[in-house]
């Protein structure tokens, strides 16, 4: 099979709250990239923070693996940028381009893209037309080409529909209120911007006659930027919109609802562009679930949080029936800098949610209790489910050598954190090795 260009699409903080996942937000270029292609239903992030996913992705790895354990414009960075996917595609004949979003690096030029289209904002206004205008002029094929949009990341839009304001349903971890609603209804314009800046993507790649060479992969970072959602290692926080539509058989209209998660997308891609995957890829290919030689890729998904604004040290495995998280330091309140302020968050804050325990161990039936309410970790009946899902989790460490079993972790010097007992990421922040230990 001749080499297939790839588009890697992306967004900020959708979650999976995009139409084809049954949410009343009207996205018709992205249903109809799913009703062409495959959409996973059980898709999830390696992180719920910005660079720690996007760079799960792009180097097939989980954050404690490839270095990125926080927010890169606060002082993170890969350990080893060579491991990007672009670099392993250019050893088969591929040339790579940047418009837009990417949060992996500060220095773009770090990256190592063949050509980056610099512009002053990420937002769909302005990507959009450049990624328009470098596929109506054509890249020297195969390309990877990663076209990133700020959309639905906060600093939304005002809301577009009075019906919206007043009748959105927020998500069901969230009080009915109408802060709450206007909240929602904020998301469901920047998501219509997100929309449209797909649509006319999309449209230019068809103009340019390559649809049926290329491979769209159209995903976001982590979940909504809600309170329990972004930030968190529940299904809200680590649930991902994932599209795929091109060759290898993502084509059709499928649903796969066998769980996957973003760092799979590594091999997939170089088994498709007819590339050895590197070792220290930790993902699998989804081909033989595609192609239906398998029934699953993985039986659990890891996932984990070190730092985001400020130190929340956690890692969680996911099964079909079960999930299960581990915290791994003494701070047993909510961590709220690391929620994005927000009226939703304000209506937490002021109902005392910052003063509120938050347990150490966390065992949740996914199949009884979908919302993840009812922790079940004390509870003597299931303590053979948690003995098992902590060896497995523990296990999953050792076998990639997580430094958090070895203790705190210490964010590099010269990061920029807030305390865990601030309110707000907006708060004065302080320096590593300048004012305070990481973990204080």
């Amino acid at each position: 099979m001749t080499p297939p260009n790839i588009l890697y699409l992306h967004s900020h903080d959708t979650g999976r709250w995009v139409q084809p996942y049954g949410h009343q937000i009207p996205t018709p270029n992205v249903q109809m990239l799913a009703d062409q292609g495959v959409l996973f239903r059980k898709a999830f992030c390696a992180t719920p923070s910005c660079s720690g996913s996007r760079a799960s992705l792009l180097t097939g790895q989980y954050p404690h693996s490839n270095g990125m354990m926080g927010l890169a414009h606060r002082g993170w960075r890969l350990n080893d940028y060579d491991q990007h996917v672009l670099h392993t595609l250019r050893k088969g004949g591929y040339r790579s381009e940047l418009i837009g979003e990417q949060h992996v690096s500060e220095d773009l030029d770090v990256l190592g893209y063949d050509e980056i289209h610099r512009v002053a904002r990420t937002n769909v206004e302005l990507v959009a037309p450049e990624a328009v205008r470098v596929l109506r002029k054509g890249i020297p094929e195969p390309w990877f080409l990663s076209v990133g949009f700020f959309e639905t990341h906060r600093s939304w839009f005002e809301p577009t529909s009075m019906r919206d304001s007043l009748y959105s349903l927020p998500p069901s971890n969230l009080p009915d209120t109408p802060a709450v609603r206007e909240d929602l209804a904020a998301f469901k314009a920047s998501a219509r911007s997100l929309d449209q800046g797909v649509g006319r993507v999309l449209n230019a790649l068809h103009a340019a006659g390559m649809v049926d060479n290329t491979l769209i992969v159209f995903t976001t970072d982590h979940g909504l930027a809600f309170p329990g959602a972004k930030g968190t290692l529940y299904d809200r926080g680590t649930g991902v919109m994932l599209m795929l539509r091109g060759p290898g058989g993502f084509l059709g209209g499928k649903v796969i609802d066998e769980p996957v998660s973003q760092i799979d997308l590594y091999p997939t891609i170089c088994e498709l562009a007819g590339i050895d995957t590197p070792s220290f890829a930790q993902g699998n290919s989804l081909l033989p679930l595609i192609r239906g030689e398998a029934s699953e890729v993985r039986d659990a998904v890891f996932t984990e949080l070190t730092y985001h604004a400020a130190y929340d040290p956690q890692r969680a495995i996911r099964t079909e029936r079960w999930k299960y998280i581990r915290f791994f330091d003494d701070y047993d309140r909510p961590v709220l800098p690391n929620i994005d302020d927000s009226p939703s968050k304000d209506v937490f804050v002021e109902a005392g949610w910052g003063e509120r325990h938050v347990s150490r161990e966390q065992l949740y039936d996914l199949t009884l209790d979908p919302e993840e309410g009812n922790n079940l970790a004390s509870d003597p009946e299931f303590e053979h489910v948690r003995a098992e899902l902590a060896q497995r989790l523990e296990a999953h460490m050792r076998e990639t050598s997580d430094p958090l079993l070895d203790g705190p972790i210490q964010a590099p010097p010269g990061a920029r954190l807030n305390r865990q007992d601030q309110v707000s990421a907006e708060e004065p922040t302080f320096t590593v090795g300048a004012d305070a230990v990481a973990h204080s």
